[in-house]
């Protein structure tokens, strides 16, 4: 019951911490705690046919378990500073890029090798976007599709297993400051450690609000991204993506003067719905395998909203509107732009004189009784703008998912180690508020481990 360092959360930030972890010093003992289950158990229900909506899994598969939320995404592991996260606040820009590097080599030893690496550099539609009124943000991107991150995946962890002790199904209640050791309390267990890394991703957010009440760990308030999941036939950007694949654009709306973004767009993906603290909410999935792959690209609209003070429940503000969601679909709501424009819900007539197939089953209605004006005013604008360099984003048939809501932990106060006022206790990836992706949250996890490992 007693190890030298005990992670929480096996996702991306917990995974790389292990693995650096047992590469420097082979003796130390290593638990991982992850709330879901092994990788090979993580299957969703939802088959589009008997099961066609999300039926609240005790633990969502989608969510939670080995991999985290990433291990059904489409992979893409972007390296860069400009976007998904601020880790290279804390420590350096060039230590961030080269820590997000040395991510992308394991992860070609372990199964991703001849993966496309995509980059926005050099690239023209720099120059028409700019024209436009839209900012594409420079990236490197990795891209290993659903099918090679869940291989990537399934290889670190066969690696793993026997150097480190794997407890899933096994959420953890609590953590405890005990005279400079910690105490990890489960169900029916309590583990102890002399180092312990937290690592819950953006699931683990309620939970970690309460560990950093009861161990007084100072944070402050956060942002949540609002929007919806867009789909339209793969030809529509094409020209895009098989260039770039990733596009990262941001655009300022001239009505509000809001930022509005394009975020994980999967071409000729699929839509999915997953569950969050039993929140449905949408997302969106791609393969790199052609048989696997639809007519369809998605990719997400997403408004940010940064509090102020009196309120600091950002997460609370974006549930409400999911909740609202839930309520009047049943779960995930589907409507076409033409529709939305028109003031009018989608029927289940309309969309079947569509000329697209939708990827999701998902309930027709109406997405502007559900989100806020100024928040569909600037994801309509944003459609309009997208239109000028990618001709057909504004169609009639074009579908719109609601709601999508990237749900953010308050960011916890740590310094460059990460490591937050307990000496020994740090705090890394999604859940820590700093990252907000696989490869800056794969990243902190590597850049842990070298703290405690002395390099």
């Amino acid at each position: 019951m007693n190890y030298d360092v005990v992670i929480i959360g096996a996702g991306p930030g917990g995974i790389f911490s292990a693995y650096e972890l047992t590469r420097l010093d082979p003796d130390m003992r290593i638990a991982v705690f992850e709330a879901g289950h092994t990788l090979n158990k993580r299957h969703c229900p939802i088959d589009g046919e008997k099961v066609k909506s999300c039926i609240g899994c005790k633990s969502c598969s989608i969510m939670n378990g080995f991999g985290g939320a990433g291990a059904f995404s489409d992979g893409k592991y972007n390296i860069t500073n400009d976007f998904g996260g601020t880790l290279y606040e804390y420590i350096g820009k060039k230590r961030a890029l080269d820590l997000m590097h040395y991510v992308d080599e394991i992860n070609m030893r372990y199964g991703g090798e001849g993966t496309k690496l995509y980059t926005t550099a050099g690239t023209r539609f720099k120059t028409v976007c700019i024209q436009h009124d839209l900012h594409l943000l420079d990236a490197s991107v990795r891209h290993l599709g659903t099918d090679i991150n869940y291989i990537v995946l399934e290889n670190l962890y066969n690696d793993l297993k026997d150097k480190v002790d794997f407890y899933f199904d096994t959420p953890v209640l609590s953590v405890e400051a005990d005279d400079e050791r910690y105490r990890v309390i489960v169900k029916d267990e309590v583990y102890t450690c002399d180092e312990c890394i937290i690592s819950v991703g953006r699931s683990g957010s309620k939970w970690m609000e309460t560990v950093c009440k009861d161990l007084q760990i100072p944070t402050k308030s956060n942002r949540v991204d609002i929007g919806v999941r867009v789909e339209l036939p793969a030809t529509v950007f094409a020209h895009l993506t098989d260039e770039l694949y990733e596009s990262k654009i941001v655009y300022r709306t001239e009505k509000y003067g809001d930022k509005v973004r394009t975020f994980c767009m999967n071409p000729k993906g699929a839509v999915v719905s997953e569950n969050t603290n039993g929140i449905i909410t949408v997302n969106g999935h791609s393969y790199e395998d052609p048989e696997k792959q639809t007519e369809n690209t998605n990719f997400a609209l997403l408004v940010s909203k940064q509090f102020s003070e009196p309120f600091k429940d950002s997460n609370g503000y974006g549930e409400s509107i999911a909740r609202l969601s839930n309520m009047l679909g049943g779960g995930v709501i589907v409507q076409r732009f033409g529709d939305l424009i028109r003031g009018r819900r989608s029927t289940p007539g309309r969309m079947d004189d569509a000329f697209i197939t939708p990827t999701l089953s998902a309930t027709p209605g109406d997405l502007s009784l559900v989100l806020p004006k100024r928040i569909l005013d600037g994801i309509i604008e944003m459609i309009y703008a997208l239109d000028k360099v990618a001709p057909g984003t504004a169609n009639d048939d074009t579908l719109l998912y609601g709601v999508e809501v990237k749900f953010y932990n308050m960011e916890v106060e740590v310094d460059e180690r990460l490591e937050c006022r307990h000496k020994g206790l740090y705090i890394i990836g999604d859940g820590s508020g700093i990252t907000h992706s696989l490869s800056h949250a794969s990243a902190s996890g590597v850049h842990v481990a070298r703290c405690i490992a002395g390099e």
